[in-house]
């Protein structure tokens, strides 16, 4: 009877992911009932591969750099390893942490407070023996900062900045030659004073003006 049991938990398990499967291949009935949520197969897709972190700093008058976290009386860990400042994923809330580290110890005057984000691939959660089975070298976590946002003493936003991510989408756009290029050229341009020989006020290349020495035509119209 166990036997029974055990094989009948199984198939209904494997027909489950069955029905899951070809819902989710068909786009039929995803979202008719919570329980697909268990069933389809992109329940994950908006997960990344980066572990993300804060840092907050200090900078007092001397130049001195102090860690406002995490707090020196001890972390507070609301669920597994982390500490609790590192749960705000947009680093919003950096000046509140920091702030109460700052109310509650002796220090000097600062100037700012900096928020840091640091980004690391999830691979180096790994424990290093487990690490090192794995990829076959031992484990050597390599970390990317990026500084988010500059707060005065009082909490006033004194600069701000894209996270990482953003930022390397950027970074990646601007070290394509083409897209360069294109963006460059498909600028829309909107005249604003009085144009000679043009043929529209808007233009979606370069706004040249007849010159009396070389007639360079009217590439507006072109």
């Amino acid at each position: 009877m166990k036997r029974w049991f055990t094989s009948l938990g199984i198939a209904a398990y494997l027909t489950a992911l069955a029905f899951g499967f070809v819902a989710h291949a068909v786009d039929y009935g995803t979202d008719c009932h919570p329980i697909m949520y268990f069933l389809v197969w992109d329940m994950f897709c908006g997960w990344s591969g980066y572990e993300g972190r804060l840092q907050l700093i200090g900078e007092g008058e001397s130049g001195k750099f102090y860690e406002l976290a995490p707090n020196p009386w001890g972390e507070f860990h609301p669920y597994g390893f982390i500490d609790r400042h590192h749960y705000d994923p947009n680093h919003t809330n950096g000046f509140v942490f920091a702030n109460n580290c700052l109310k509650h110890t002796k220090h000097e005057p600062m100037v700012r407070i900096l928020a840091i984000e640091e980004e690391y691939a999830k691979k180096f959660n790994l424990p290093d023996k487990q690490f090192e089975a794995y990829y076959g070298k031992p484990k050597q976590p390599h970390s990317y900062y990026q500084l988010r946002y500059i707060y005065s003493p009082t909490g006033e936003l004194m600069q701000t900045q894209p996270n990482w991510f953003t930022a390397q989408v950027q970074m990646s756009l601007g070290d394509n030659p083409r897209l360069v290029n294109d963006a460059y050229r498909n600028r829309p341009f909107v005249p604003s004073g009085a144009q000679i020989n043009s043929h529209g006020a808007i233009s979606s290349g370069r706004f040249y003006e007849p010159s009396s020495v070389l007639s360079i035509g009217a590439p507006l119209a072109e």
